[in-house]
């Protein structure tokens, strides 16, 4: 039961608001310890672990560059390309990153997108600037639109492909109790699921459209 105690580690770490960082390796730490690890091996898996996962760090090398073009005037570049397209709302523009996401994350490009790395820089801006046009709305309102389209267009894109670790998951789960299922068929029954999650927030898209053109009245 002492293996355990990391865990309570980690919920006491969460609740005093300490750095995630130090809250994770504190509770490992307790755990090899607890475990019967002498603190050299407890550190070995720590790089072992990073040395098997480097390629997740690749993400600090990506957020310095997008730093610095929002510094250059990503934004505004972004936002001057949506003022020269008369015939795009902040609804279309929405729809068409929605499309665009759902279809990539079907393909397996789970990461191609994401909100620091199209939404903050690119896609909030230009659906901002969309808006203003149209009568103007509340940018934080535009901003979590954009933000929600991102994640409803990943989360039900996703399960559509075969080898994503929610299909696996769940494989493995019904495979427990008995139920054996192939990834294919899974992946198959995701498809309604996206296009209903397309069409719902799609509708949602097309009143927010609607709202900022009675404003103009």
């Amino acid at each position: 039961m002492l293996v355990l105690s990391g865990v309570v580690v980690i919920a006491l770490g969460f609740l005093l608001r300490f750095n995630p960082l130090l809250v994770i390796a504190a509770a490992a730490l307790v755990t090899g310890l607890a475990a019967g690890l002498d603190p050299m091996a407890v550190l070995a898996r720590f790089g072992h672990a990073f040395n098997e996962t480097r390629y997740v760090t690749a993400i600090y090398m990506v957020l310095p560059v997008i730093g610095l073009l929002e510094r250059a005037g990503l934004q505004a570049r972004a936002r001057a390309l949506v003022a020269g397209l008369r015939g795009l709302t902040a609804g279309r523009l929405l729809a068409g990153y929605l499309l665009f996401r759902q279809l990539s994350a079907a393909l397996g490009l789970t990461a191609i997108a994401g909100h620091a790395q199209t939404v903050r820089p690119l896609v909030a801006p230009m659906a901002e600037a969309a808006a203003d046009r149209q009568g103007g709305a509340d940018p934080e309102r535009i901003r979590a639109i954009a933000a929600a389209t991102d994640n409803i267009g990943l989360f039900f894109g996703e399960d559509i492909f075969i080898a994503i670790g929610s299909i696996l998951l769940m494989k493995g789960v019904l495979d427990g109790y008995g139920y054996h299922v192939e990834p294919f068929h899974l992946s198959i029954w995701a498809i309604p699921a996206a296009i209903a999650a397309f069409l719902i927030h799609g509708a949602r898209l097309w009143l927010l459209d609607r709202r900022l053109a009675r404003q103009t009245r």
